[in-house]
């Protein structure tokens, strides 16, 4: 009684619609979260963005893929299908990111209705960055097994090989006098990859892992270790180890492309890359195909785009680095398919064989062809370990980036508990990260690693992707999110990114959605193992518990909302009353941290009315609220 006579009452402000005055007040003690931090350097952004995109699909999925789709000719549908779907798609990531300074999850203050979205990207990221560790792990036992003088896979005659293996130095040595038979034959290469590194022939199938390969497994505690390392202080560390990660490849790269150009027989395997197939493109399933190389190339969906540009600074020129990015990823696609076809088009003349007989993608690629190609080379140790050094220093900064998105999307979730400890909880995920990729270093590792390769970012990331597009143009609305970005940018998109925001873009991924849905084939090994029935419903409920996530969060975001069911669910879909830039000196126009002018109109007529209404600023609200309805029908005419 006796402070309420000293100090007369003040009138209670709710926290949400305090201003920083209130809040900087004597009387109230506010604890603030720890600061997120940003990029320290300039290019920091551009080059984490760079080595994300370029990856290894770069190097062992474009080349195969363009030549068994019209070769050059394949060429015109990617490209198409990279201003249609890529980069319209890369631009609206990075805007809602960097608009924000929020994760894949906390951004989802845009529309609560929809955080299941956030929710599903984190739960497909999780499950590539596990498996796509095990990829590095073997990346870094062939790096290890190159520091020899003699190669380990170019000869027959250990104890791993059977009397299947044949190697090319007999068939060279033979001189044609004695025709061999290839048809029943396997490479050293090939055993050293399933018998040795795999010891895949002790397992049955999915279902019989067998033992642990310890060396696989030292290999991916090393993959997990050196992850943690460079990413311990958030991106103040992967900031700085992307300027090595994301610009060494290239050097690599073009070794590799000016040793492959000039071998003998190079011409054979470029012929065969880029010889068109004009005919080709009348068939649907070579533009899906480019559409599937775009999607997956440049990571849109996955959440690292958007987590790396909320560390930006809130006016940086995303619109420039997203065609830097874009066009630079493609280029560097064409470049690598120079660099695997020349070495393949001079293995194919070595053996005596057909280009299309050696030429393969994925693993097969990476593990099995190309080091079997090293072996041809004088200096085939070093060769072979340049090959693999590059392998690593592009995976790294994808793996850096699914690692990034998952700790940033938590931290920003729990920013009081989590932001202070962040090196702690990203040492925590790591290490529960290692256990579950534990059955991937098993002789039956491999099958784990193919499902979870072909079904953990199926049709769930399209559906991620589509959904986004979807809610930031029809919900929240197309002239909202343009007036955010000439918030940040100065300037407004132009007609190109809204037509494909608004049509281009979702029609082109539904169409991909339902093609891959009617186009299914179940999951196979080497051509040969078919996975059971079991592990197939094991896949597709990877793809469908992610996008249940969504339906789900909408239950829980309606259920937090007061009212009748519709009021419950517009209310949820509207922005939350912290949703803009995270910055007062960003908030302008109707983010302007007052509370006359206080956040969006929408939230702020909720928001009062929960606390009882003021009756001036709920006018306003309506009447805002009512012109931006009005201003939004005649951008649709």
């Amino acid at each position: 009684m006796k402070n309420q006579e000293h100090h007369p009452q003040k009138p209670v402000i709710p926290d949400l619609l305090m201003t920083p005055s209130d809040q900087g007040d004597g009387d109230l003690e506010i604890e603030y979260p720890e600061d997120r931090g940003n990029w320290t350097g300039k290019l920091d952004f551009l080059l984490s963005c760079i080595g994300y995109c370029v990856g290894l699909g770069n190097v062992w999925r474009f080349p195969y893929r363009a030549y068994t789709n019209g070769g050059g000719a394949f060429l015109v549908p990617y490209f198409i299908m990279l201003a249609i779907c890529g980069i319209p798609i890369f631009f609206m990531e990075l805007s809602l990111g960097q608009f924000s300074s929020l994760g894949p999850l906390a951004v989802w203050k845009i529309s609560p209705l929809f955080k299941g979205v956030g929710m599903a990207t984190i739960l497909i990221v999780c499950l590539v960055a596990i498996y796509y560790n095990m990829i590095i792990a073997y990346v870094l036992f062939y790096l290890f097994a190159s520091l020899t003088k003699n190669l380990p896979w170019q000869y027959c005659g250990n104890w791993w090989n059977t009397d299947l293996c044949l190697d090319h130095h007999i068939m060279r040595t033979g001189n044609g006098a004695v025709p061999f038979n290839i048809s029943n034959t396997v490479s050293p290469s090939e055993e050293y990859w399933s018998r040795y590194v795999l010891h895949i022939q002790e397992s049955s199938g999915i279902g019989d892992p067998g033992r642990i390969r310890w060396n696989l497994c030292l290999c991916l505690l090393l993959a997990w270790v050196i992850v943690y390392l460079c990413i311990l202080k958030g991106v103040k560390s992967s900031g700085k180890v992307v300027y090595f990660t994301a610009t060494f490849p290239y050097l690599i790269l073009i070794m590799l492309l000016i040793r492959g150009v000039t071998l003998e027989g190079a011409w054979l395997g470029i012929k065969f890359y880029l010889t068109p197939q004009f005919d080709l493109l009348l068939s649907p399933k070579v533009w899906i195909e480019a559409a599937l190389q775009i999607f997956y190339s440049l990571g849109v969906g996955f959440g690292g785009l958007l987590t790396f540009a909320s560390y930006n600074t809130f006016h940086q020129n995303i619109y420039r680095d997203t065609f830097i990015v874009t066009v630079g990823n493609a280029i560097t696609s064409i470049l690598a398919g120079f660099a695997i076809f020349s070495v393949l088009g001079y293995m194919s003349q070595e053996l005596d064989v057909p280009v299309q007989e050696v030429a393969k993608a994925g693993p097969g690629l990476a593990f099995v062809v190309y080091p079997q190609a090293m072996t041809m080379l004088p200096l085939s140790p070093f060769w072979s370990f340049l090959f693999f050094f590059m392998l690593l220093t592009l995976g790294l900064d994808s793996q850096f980036a699914f690692l990034e998105t998952i700790v940033t999307a938590v931290t920003d979730e729990f920013p009081y508990y989590l932001r202070p400890k962040k090196a702690f909880f990203s040492g925590v995920v790591c290490i529960v990260m290692f256990l579950m990729g534990l059955i991937l270093t098993t002789e039956g590792g491999m099958y784990w690693l193919v499902l979870l390769d072909d079904y953990s970012a199926g049709f769930g990331l399209m559906v991620v992707v589509i959904t986004t597009c979807l809610v930031v143009t029809r919900v929240y609305g197309m002239k909202r999110f343009c007036r955010d970005i000439h918030m940040m940018l100065g300037f407004k998109p132009g007609i190109y990114f809204k037509a494909c925001w608004l049509f281009l873009s979702p029609v082109t991924m539904m169409a991909l959605l339902v093609y891959s849905i009617i186009k299914y084939e179940p999951s196979e090994y080497n051509g040969s193992y078919r996975f059971p029935f079991w592990a197939e419903i094991l896949g597709i409920l990877m793809g469908i518990i992610s996008c249940l996530m969504i339906p789900t969060g909408m239950v829980f975001a309606v259920l937090h909302e007061e009212g009748t069911l519709w009021q419950r669910i517009q209310q949820a879909s509207r922005p939350t009353m912290d949703w803009g830039p995270s910055l007062e000196e960003n908030r302008t126009g109707m983010y302007v941290a007052t509370l006359a002018g206080s956040q969006s109109p929408k939230p702020l007529m909720v928001h009062m009315r929960k606390y009882g209404g003021i009756t001036s600023y709920e006018n306003i609200a309506f009447q805002v609220d009512k012109e931006i309805e009005e201003d939004e029908e005649e951008s649709m005419m």
